[in-house]
Protein backbone atom coordinates (compact mmCIF):
# COMPACT_ATOMS: atom_id res chain seq x y z
CA UNK A 1 0.00 0.00 0.00
CA UNK A 2 2.87 2.37 0.81
CA UNK A 3 4.22 1.94 -2.75
CA UNK A 4 0.98 3.33 -4.14
CA UNK A 5 1.25 6.51 -2.08
CA UNK A 6 4.12 8.15 -3.90
CA UNK A 7 4.46 11.85 -4.70
CA UNK A 8 4.03 11.17 -8.40
CA UNK A 9 1.03 8.86 -8.11
CA UNK A 10 -0.92 11.07 -5.71
CA UNK A 11 -0.28 14.09 -7.94
CA UNK A 12 -1.46 12.13 -10.99
CA UNK A 13 -4.56 11.08 -9.05
CA UNK A 14 -5.25 14.71 -8.06
CA UNK A 15 -4.82 15.81 -11.66
CA UNK A 16 -7.11 13.10 -12.97
CA UNK A 17 -9.73 13.93 -10.34
CA UNK A 18 -9.67 17.65 -11.19
CA UNK A 19 -10.08 16.98 -14.91
CA UNK A 20 -12.86 14.46 -14.24
CA UNK A 21 -14.71 17.13 -12.24
CA UNK A 22 -14.46 19.58 -15.14
CA UNK A 23 -15.62 16.85 -17.53
CA UNK A 24 -18.57 16.06 -15.25
CA UNK A 25 -19.53 19.74 -15.13
CA UNK A 26 -19.47 19.92 -18.93
CA UNK A 27 -21.46 16.67 -19.18
CA UNK A 28 -24.09 17.96 -16.72
CA UNK A 29 -24.24 21.21 -18.69
CA UNK A 30 -24.75 19.37 -21.97
CA UNK A 31 -27.19 16.75 -20.66
CA UNK A 32 -29.45 19.22 -18.86
CA UNK A 33 -28.97 22.01 -21.43
CA UNK A 34 -27.66 24.43 -18.81
CA UNK A 35 -25.80 27.66 -19.48
CA UNK A 36 -22.94 28.09 -16.97
CA UNK A 37 -22.85 31.40 -15.16
CA UNK A 38 -19.58 33.35 -14.94
CA UNK A 39 -18.86 32.06 -11.43
CA UNK A 40 -19.33 28.46 -12.65
CA UNK A 41 -16.87 29.11 -15.47
CA UNK A 42 -14.43 30.68 -13.02
CA UNK A 43 -14.61 27.63 -10.77
CA UNK A 44 -13.99 25.35 -13.75
CA UNK A 45 -10.93 27.42 -14.62
CA UNK A 46 -9.65 27.00 -11.05
CA UNK A 47 -10.20 23.21 -11.29
CA UNK A 48 -8.24 23.19 -14.56
CA UNK A 49 -5.40 25.15 -12.93
CA UNK A 50 -5.39 22.71 -9.99
CA UNK A 51 -5.34 19.77 -12.42
CA UNK A 52 -2.41 21.21 -14.33
CA UNK A 53 -0.52 21.99 -11.11
CA UNK A 54 -0.95 18.42 -9.87
CA UNK A 55 0.12 17.14 -13.30
CA UNK A 56 3.14 19.47 -13.43
CA UNK A 57 4.35 18.43 -9.99
CA UNK A 58 4.07 14.74 -10.89
CA UNK A 59 7.15 15.25 -13.10
CA UNK A 60 9.33 16.50 -10.22
CA UNK A 61 11.21 14.64 -7.53
CA UNK A 62 9.77 15.57 -4.14
CA UNK A 63 12.68 17.49 -2.67
CA UNK A 64 11.92 19.74 0.28
CA UNK A 65 11.86 22.82 -2.00
CA UNK A 66 9.50 21.19 -4.53
CA UNK A 67 7.20 20.03 -1.73
CA UNK A 68 7.07 23.59 -0.33
CA UNK A 69 6.34 25.10 -3.75
CA UNK A 70 3.75 22.37 -4.32
CA UNK A 71 2.09 23.17 -0.99
CA UNK A 72 2.00 26.94 -1.54
CA UNK A 73 0.81 26.94 -5.16
CA UNK A 74 -1.88 24.32 -4.69
CA UNK A 75 -3.14 25.82 -1.44
CA UNK A 76 -3.38 29.24 -3.10
CA UNK A 77 -5.32 27.74 -6.03
CA UNK A 78 -7.64 25.90 -3.64
CA UNK A 79 -8.20 28.99 -1.49
CA UNK A 80 -9.10 30.97 -4.63
CA UNK A 81 -11.54 28.21 -5.57
CA UNK A 82 -13.00 28.16 -2.05
CA UNK A 83 -13.52 31.93 -2.17
CA UNK A 84 -15.37 31.74 -5.50
CA UNK A 85 -17.44 28.73 -4.37
CA UNK A 86 -18.44 30.46 -1.13
CA UNK A 87 -19.32 33.65 -3.01
CA UNK A 88 -21.46 31.60 -5.39
CA UNK A 89 -23.14 29.80 -2.48
CA UNK A 90 -23.87 33.13 -0.80
CA UNK A 91 -25.37 34.52 -4.03
CA UNK A 92 -27.54 31.42 -4.46
CA UNK A 93 -28.64 31.66 -0.83
CA UNK A 94 -29.59 35.31 -1.40
CA UNK A 95 -27.11 36.49 1.26
CA UNK A 96 -25.38 38.54 -1.42
CA UNK A 97 -27.54 40.32 -3.96
CA UNK A 98 -26.39 41.04 -7.46
CA UNK A 99 -28.34 43.10 -9.97
CA UNK A 100 -30.39 40.94 -12.33
CA UNK A 101 -29.48 43.12 -15.30
CA UNK A 102 -25.88 41.94 -14.94
CA UNK A 103 -26.92 38.49 -16.13
CA UNK A 104 -25.36 38.69 -19.59
CA UNK A 105 -24.06 35.55 -21.21
CA UNK A 106 -20.39 34.80 -21.72
CA UNK A 107 -20.34 35.14 -25.51
CA UNK A 108 -21.86 38.61 -25.32
CA UNK A 109 -19.48 39.55 -22.53
CA UNK A 110 -16.32 38.66 -24.49
CA UNK A 111 -17.58 40.00 -27.82
CA UNK A 112 -18.73 43.40 -26.58
CA UNK A 113 -16.43 44.38 -23.70
CA UNK A 114 -12.69 44.96 -23.55
CA UNK A 115 -10.90 41.85 -22.31
CA UNK A 116 -10.07 43.33 -18.90
CA UNK A 117 -13.67 44.40 -18.30
CA UNK A 118 -14.99 41.03 -19.50
CA UNK A 119 -12.72 39.24 -17.02
CA UNK A 120 -13.81 41.66 -14.31
CA UNK A 121 -17.46 40.80 -15.01
CA UNK A 122 -16.60 37.11 -15.17
CA UNK A 123 -15.13 37.12 -11.67
CA UNK A 124 -17.84 39.33 -10.15
CA UNK A 125 -20.82 37.08 -10.58
CA UNK A 126 -24.06 38.03 -12.23
CA UNK A 127 -27.78 37.79 -11.73
CA UNK A 128 -27.99 34.33 -13.26
CA UNK A 129 -25.45 33.10 -10.70
CA UNK A 130 -28.29 33.09 -8.16
CA UNK A 131 -30.26 30.41 -10.02
CA UNK A 132 -30.04 26.84 -8.79
CA UNK A 133 -30.41 24.72 -11.93
CA UNK A 134 -29.22 21.33 -10.72
CA UNK A 135 -28.85 19.38 -7.46
CA UNK A 136 -27.02 16.20 -6.53
CA UNK A 137 -27.88 14.65 -3.17
CA UNK A 138 -29.49 17.99 -2.27
CA UNK A 139 -26.27 19.92 -2.95
CA UNK A 140 -25.81 22.61 -5.58
CA UNK A 141 -22.86 22.63 -7.95
CA UNK A 142 -21.07 25.41 -5.98
CA UNK A 143 -21.52 23.41 -2.77
CA UNK A 144 -20.08 20.33 -4.48
CA UNK A 145 -17.23 22.45 -5.83
CA UNK A 146 -16.50 23.72 -2.31
CA UNK A 147 -16.29 20.13 -1.06
CA UNK A 148 -13.94 19.27 -3.95
CA UNK A 149 -11.66 22.25 -3.19
CA UNK A 150 -11.48 21.15 0.45
CA UNK A 151 -10.65 17.59 -0.63
CA UNK A 152 -7.89 18.90 -2.93
CA UNK A 153 -6.55 20.97 -0.03
CA UNK A 154 -6.48 17.86 2.17
CA UNK A 155 -4.68 15.91 -0.57
CA UNK A 156 -2.15 18.74 -0.86
CA UNK A 157 -1.54 18.81 2.90
CA UNK A 158 -1.28 15.01 2.96
CA UNK A 159 1.37 15.07 0.24
CA UNK A 160 3.35 17.71 2.14
CA UNK A 161 3.13 16.00 5.54
CA UNK A 162 3.26 12.28 4.72
CA UNK A 163 5.13 11.73 1.48
CA UNK A 164 8.83 11.48 2.16
CA UNK A 165 11.54 12.46 -0.29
Amino acid sequence: MHNFLTFKKINLFGSLLAFILVGLAVAIQAHFNLEPCPLCVTQRIVFIVIGFLFLLFSFFNPSQLIRCIHLVTLLIANIVGIIFAIKHILIQGKWITVPAECGIDLDYMFENFPLTEAFSLLFKGTGDCSEIDWLFLGLTLPQLALIAYIVFGIITLYIFKKINT
